[in-house]
């Protein structure tokens, strides 16, 4: 792989784990301001892109969420299943194509048009994922089936209804600590969507 980048040189790659997504150790040279290179080694997670989205209900003010495990917030200390926004990898589908499907498969709501708001990453010291986000109003009639994901993929997912104000307040209350949820309830919030 070369950059483009006339500052930055990318010496080798070793891949360390190819299990579950690819864990890579790059060695690359970068040139500071001053003109020295200097010699730096990074590991990379590579899980590919993915999608979130926050469903919304302008009349009920309330928004669609989502409970589940997730072992490495577990592992870092937090005991409680996460709450958060229907997410997933794009799997190499379009983004909105897939936050479609995801929302479905998550929540059970079927939404048809979606609207993207930004893209972010995440953790862009360790991870390459980029996350395209997206708002969607949902109404009743919208909910073909009980939602919960995909068994075979691992997901044991409850769908939660509430109001933005009580999500709000789960936030300041530290019972959502989800990143990208955070960010979509704060651009719903602010933006007056609802």
């Amino acid at each position: 792989m070369q950059s483009k980048r006339a500052d930055i040189r990318i010496i080798a790659s070793e891949t360390l784990s190819d299990n579950w997504y690819i864990l890579k150790k790059y060695t690359f040279d970068q040139r500071h301001r001053d003109g020295e290179w200097q010699r730096q080694d990074r590991e990379v997670y590579d899980r590919g892109n993915g999608a979130t989205i926050l469903l919304y209900n302008r009349d009920k003010k309330t928004v669609i969420l989502t409970r589940q495990f997730r072992f490495p917030v577990f592992i870092n200390g937090h005991e409680d299943d996460l709450i958060e926004a229907a997410a997933g990898l794009l799997d190499n589908m379009e983004p909105e194509s897939r936050i479609k499907a995801e929302a479905e498969e998550e929540t059970g709501f079927r939404v048809t048009h979606v609207q993207k708001i930004f893209e972010a990453y995440m953790s862009p010291g360790s991870v390459t994922e980029k996350l395209y986000f997206y708002v969607a109003e949902y109404h009743p009639q919208d909910r073909l089936h009980a939602g919960g994901g995909i068994k075979s993929e691992g997901e044991n997912i409850t769908v939660l209804e509430m109001t933005l104000e009580e999500a709000l307040q789960g936030i300041e209350a530290g019972k959502i600590v989800d990143g990208k949820t955070i960010m979509l309830l704060y651009h719903v919030a602010l933006k007056g969507i609802m």
